[in-house]
């Protein structure tokens, strides 16, 4: 693909723009990316992020794409592919800056490069646009040395190992270069902080990859892998303040909860095969702000998880209140039907995967 998925601005349209959603943009952008069957919404302009529809419309952007991902994924892409990995953490700051109301073209231009990504993935063309890493909103070149660090990895003959956290520190440079263009260094700054990590894995990873990938043989005496299916209900209450559903609305014991549950999925998986992360709410409201609310804080769930170095391809889903487990029919409106439908309020991961092993330290 050679033609550029932002149309050049005059004056004119630019104003325009400002009174439109961004359906025309996203459409010329993401049309050459899209299949028949998962055709892409609309972003809608951060002016028009006022309704329960604008909202829904941006949460099916980003569902449909990361279904695009996973689909790509259980095809046979590897999870560690450089080129996958770039799109899913082209969407996933695309995402972050969204919740947190990001008012210039960074969340649309991010995910953008993410379609383009998966486009070139699905349909085989080379060269795939994955290979640049533009400085999308014009975003400040921070830190030369580790875009150099970065180059050096993928020429490297243990860049296969190291392909992950390459994509997504070259991703994650751009972000803080975006973040200080618009606000400054203390803002760029823990961005900058993830590309340094990111470096400093990749070249653990490359440092340590066999110049081979021989077949691996499982002994005679070692059992085979355990095959797990898990499924982890969350309460909703206990991770976002009330009617929230941004990182920001995140609760101290929230962050605390994710965090012991992505220790918790290292240390009890040797690889993770699915994620999936489908919030839940109650019957309370209409039937357009709960699916919203469910999916906002479904895809919240899921950045929180990657923050805490969970890297695989996580699918975040919103079923809104259409699968209660508690009726609480014979209770009357008000504080107490609030805490009797409590139960409703949740999020569930769901994974399947191989399990650690006793020998290896995990859970029995």
């Amino acid at each position: 693909m050679t033609s550029s998925l932002i149309p050049t601005m005059t004056p004119m349209m630019t104003t325009t723009m400002k009174l439109l959603p961004l359906a025309g943009l996203l459409a010329m952008g993401l049309a050459q990316a899209a299949t028949p069957t998962l055709p892409a919404p609309p972003l809608a302009m951060p002016q028009l992020r006022i309704s329960d529809q604008a909202v829904s419309a941006d949460q099916q952007a980003y569902r449909l794409l990361q279904e695009r991902i996973k689909k790509l994924n259980d095809g046979g892409v590897r999870v560690g592919d450089y080129y996958l990995s770039k799109a899913q953490c082209w969407l996933d700051v695309s995402f972050h800056e969204y919740t947190r109301n990001d008012r210039s073209a960074f969340p649309l231009q991010a995910l953008q490069e993410s379609a383009k990504i998966v486009a070139a993935l699905e349909d085989g063309s080379t060269p795939n646009p994955g290979d640049a890493t533009p400085l999308v909103n014009d975003a400040t070149r921070l830190r030369d040395d580790l875009w150099a660090s970065f180059g050096k990895l993928r020429a490297s003959p243990g860049f296969a190992c190291a392909a992950q956290k390459v994509a997504c520190g070259e991703v994650e440079l751009v972000h803080a270069g975006n973040e200080y263009k618009q606000q400054g260094w203390r803002h760029a700054n823990p961005y900058v902080q993830l590309a340094e990590d990111a470096q400093s894995a990749a070249q653990s990873a490359a440092a340590s990859c066999p110049a081979e990938q021989p077949k691996r043989v499982t002994p005679p005496d070692i059992l085979p892998p355990r095959i797990g299916h898990e499924r982890i209900t969350l309460d909703m209450d206990a991770l976002f303040r009330f009617d929230k559903a941004g990182a920001a609305d995140v609760l101290p014991q929230g962050v605390e909860k994710i965090r012991d549950l992505a220790a918790r999925l290292k240390q009890g998986y040797v690889q993770i095969d699915t994620l999936s992360v489908t919030g839940h709410t109650d019957r309370l409201g209409s039937d357009s702000y709960n699916q919203a609310l469910s999916e906002r804080r479904a895809l919240t769930v899921k950045q929180l998880l990657r923050e805490q170095g969970i890297a695989n391809v996580i699918s975040a889903y919103g079923k809104g209140k259409a699968e209660p487990v508690a009726a609480c029919e014979k209770v009357a409106p008000g504080a107490a039907l609030i805490a009797c439908l409590q139960p409703n309020r949740r999020v569930e991961i769901e994974l399947t995967g191989i399990k650690s092993s006793a020998k290896e330290g995990g859970a029995p």
